[in-house]
């Protein structure tokens, strides 16, 4: 591949676009640093939209957010179009490929917007950029998306460093660590729900999944997650058919949900951000999938042994979204148990 024509020297100003969602903008993170890694004195932006702001607001690696506000509708880029006129950089980096990302990318004024192959630019994106990664060519026909990533930094030139760095504050360790304290068991930390119900398992099949690792297994279960009505509602139900009821740990903090799935021993969920969070942070995960591929979604260098795939395989194309959908029904307690079982004898030192 040959690397992006950029003038002699690191460009001053480059701005990276991933607005959304959160385990995107996990995957982005090792672009990030290893954009800042090369070029240590280069000025980099990350455009970003509010709910993933929270998880990476003051990290080293990145200079200053421009937050893109989808919730203003119409308005939302004509108002960023506003806050950016004035502004130059030397390098746009797009790995966001869809409309909302483009219109943000060909706003930001740069002699260079670089994006995604038209096979992979999503509502021809791709119209938003002047440079693009070339087509894949001999590589598997389904790529992890965190190998997406990375070609971008293959055509600029630069050495992936594929780490994920947090930095929690001596604040957050402190709860950190209070938290752990007050857990007598291995922490078994439970996400309910995603942004997308049809990725999602059955309450009545997690219950009695949760009762055999607060039994058999000696976990403690904690549900964790954000503090919408929904998985509120999912914590009631499930305390009600639980013989052990869980710990309930839920709230609108992406930190403090960082720092949980950190601190707990085994995590299980559905394909959504905090599940990609928690393999960032080298957390063992158990992933269930069915209505996303994890062989293009799935946790990443980790915990592969770990997912539980019912994703339904064509010959040729993409399986129809009913079949997908319906895939996560094909997930059976048995399975997770064993996934769980497992886990406890890989990864946790005292199992």
């Amino acid at each position: 591949m040959t690397p992006l024509p950029l003038p002699d020297g690191p460009p001053k100003r480059v701005a990276v676009v991933r607005l959304s969602a959160i385990g995107d903008t996990v995957r982005a993170l090792p672009l990030v640093t290893s954009i800042k890694r090369a070029w240590p004195e280069t000025h980099l932006t990350w455009v970003i939209q509010p709910a993933a702001l929270p998880l990476w607001r003051g990290h080293p690696d990145v200079d200053e957010f421009l937050v893109f506000r989808r919730s203003l509708g119409a308005r939302a880029h004509a108002e960023f179009r506003r806050r950016v006129r004035d502004r130059r950089f030397d390098l746009v980096v797009c790995v966001h490929p869809c409309f909302k990302a483009a219109v943000v990318t060909r706003l930001l004024a740069a002699p260079f917007r670089l994006g995604y192959d038209r096979a992979r630019a999503r509502d021809l994106s791709w119209l938003a950029t002047n440079h693009r990664i070339p087509a894949r060519v001999g590589v598997p026909a389904v790529q992890h998306v965190q190998e997406d990533y990375f070609e971008f930094l293959e055509f600029l030139g630069l050495p992936v460093h594929a780490e994920w760095d947090f930095h929690f504050t001596a604040a957050e360790r402190r709860e950190q660590i209070g938290w752990l304290e007050s857990m007598e068991r291995p922490v078994l930390a439970v996400v309910t729900r995603s942004t997308d119900s049809r990725k999602d398992w059955t309450l009545e099949r997690t219950a009695r999944v949760l009762d055999i690792a607060a039994g058999d297994l000696g976990f403690q279960t904690v549900l964790v997650g954000g503090g919408s009505a929904g998985e509120l509602d999912d914590a009631r139900r499930l305390r009600e058919l639980c013989r052990v009821p869980p710990a309930v740990e839920l709230r609108y903090d992406l930190r403090r949900l960082a720092w949980l799935l950190d601190g707990a021993d085994v995590l299980l969920a559905p394909d959504t951000g905090p599940l990609h969070i928690a393999v960032a942070l080298g957390t063992p995960s158990i992933g269930l999938y069915g209505f996303t591929d994890p062989r293009r979604d799935g946790p990443y260098g980790r915990f592969e042994d770990l997912v539980l795939d019912r994703y339904p395989r064509m010959d040729v194309g993409r399986p129809p979204r009913r079949a997908r959908a319906q895939a996560m029904e094909r997930i059976e307690e048995v399975h997770v148990v064993e996934k769980l079982q497992a886990a406890r004898e890989r990864y946790l030192t005292n199992a």
